[in-house]
């Protein structure tokens, strides 16, 4: 029990009381982890003072007997990660709404065990004689790593009074029956959107043998030009998350440029916009790719982006810039370029994308280089040309481009889960717009 938690603020306080009340309850975890709600029971204790004068400020105490479910066997939250907020109801001679706040303030939660909330405290400036009646509401629980996400916890039933101030006419302070409270309950919505389903794979898209790489896509390499512009092509991916196997398919551009006899690569995911699921810090998200190589050559390109520089706001756009690389080639003929293996890391997390089929995005006319790529046997290069998402270790990708620099694109970014106070989180491409 709290013994003495909850104060009189004003001069004339009662003795505090404390009183315990259960209800059930469901609670919302994020809209990205993709979890349902949680159906469980809420014991809360309040404690408060039994008597008081009209103009004293009360101070309320809200303690956790046990919240309504567990952290999920996902993720371990460390120590002081979690902080609840709520609302406590006032009713009686006094109505309104009560901002109750904790502080962040927590022991290590280990996975698939209860639970640990703070103690919420808030006050009451108390305005009018008669009984105020206190019951416990709706609560949030807050997480800060290794993103902010929120899980909101609502009664499923009436919920019984948990205490009662009795308030005495002070003489200095005429409160007529009822009056508001000041206090305003803060809100920490986390609205974001879910994965999209995948777009339906162009009809340009035919799969090819020995691993699904088609041929087509610009060619160059010959003759005075330097620049290579690749086609869209759309490539279906099969994603190994750390909470499960997820799906998309993003359009994906390769793009070269000549320099000597070896090419500047870029590669693009055009087109697949998607807005941040949650607050990200800066330097958090780091996106590469392997490139396969087919026809005259074989083996992998390694590309890759820098990390976000900034942070991300919830609810804003991804942007991510081109992945860049260096192409050696190995052999002398007509090599071709597809989307490879593409990762996401993110926050501690790894998510590896394996294209389920590949289609060639450039052909160039190549002349080998010592050491180049052909025979170097670069991660998930097959014989025959057809190099296309076998890698397994690769650097990975997602990138998006619009006019300027700035990509708007994200593959797949998974890794955290956080159910009160634990979320998963997958970013997937939104449906291609056409």
């Amino acid at each position: 029990m709290l013994g003495g938690a909850g104060v009189l603020l004003g001069v004339s306080a009662g003795t505090a009381q404390a009183a315990e009340v259960a209800y059930a309850t469901e609670c919302i975890p994020p809209a990205i982890s993709g979890l349902p709600p949680v159906q469980g029971t809420t014991k809360v204790e309040i404690t408060a003072p039994a008597e008081a004068k009209v103009g004293d400020e009360v101070e309320i105490v809200w303690k956790f007997v046990q919240a309504a479910s567990k952290n999920p066997n996902i993720l371990d939250l460390e120590a002081n990660t979690v902080q609840p907020t709520g609302t406590l109801k006032a009713a009686g001679a006094q109505t309104g709404d009560i901002a109750m706040q904790g502080p962040r303030e927590n022991p290590p939660i280990p996975k698939n065990t209860d639970m640990k909330l703070s103690d919420m405290k808030g006050k009451l400036k108390l305005t009018a004689p008669g009984e105020v009646k206190l019951t416990p509401d709706a609560y949030n629980i807050n997480v800060n790593k290794p993103i902010s996400t929120d899980t909101k916890c609502a009664p499923k039933e009436a919920v019984k009074q948990a205490a009662t101030i009795k308030v005495t006419d002070g003489g200095g302070n005429s409160g007529g029956t009822t009056g508001g409270l000041p206090t305003v309950i803060p809100t920490l919505p986390t609205s974001v959107p879910t994965g999209s389903s995948s777009p339906t794979p162009s009809e340009s898209e035919t799969g090819g043998d020995d691993g699904g790489t088609s041929t087509g896509g610009g060619t160059g390499g010959g003759g005075g030009q330097t620049d290579f512009t690749g086609k869209e092509v759309q490539v279906p991916y099969e994603c190994k998350t750390p909470i499960g196997d997820k799906n998309a398919t993003s359009p994906v551009q390769i793009n070269a440029r000549k320099s000597g006899e070896n090419f500047d690569l870029t590669v693009k995911f055009k087109k697949s916009v998607m807005d941040s699921p949650a607050d990200i810090p800066k330097d958090s998200v780091k996106p590469s790719m392997e490139v396969a190589l087919g026809g005259a050559d074989k083996g992998t390109v390694h590309v890759e982006g820098p990390t976000n520089s900034e942070d991300i706001k919830s609810g804003e756009p991804i942007e991510i810039p081109d992945l860049t690389g260096t192409y050696k080639p190995g052999a002398s003929g007509e090599s071709t370029l597809s989307p490879g293996v593409l990762t996401i890391e993110a926050l501690g997390t790894t998510t590896t994308c394996t294209p389920a089929k590949s289609e060639v995005s450039l052909t160039l006319d190549t002349t080998e280089q010592a050491s180049g790529a052909s025979g170097g046997g670069s991660a998930g290069g097959s014989a025959g040309g057809s190099a296309g998402g076998s890698s397994t270790n690769g650097g990975l990708a997602a990138t998006g481009a619009e006019d300027h620099a700035a990509l708007k694109a994200l593959g797949l970014v998974a890794g955290t889960a956080l159910l009160l106070g634990g979320a998963v989180f997958t970013f997937m491409p939104r449906r291609r717009t056409r």
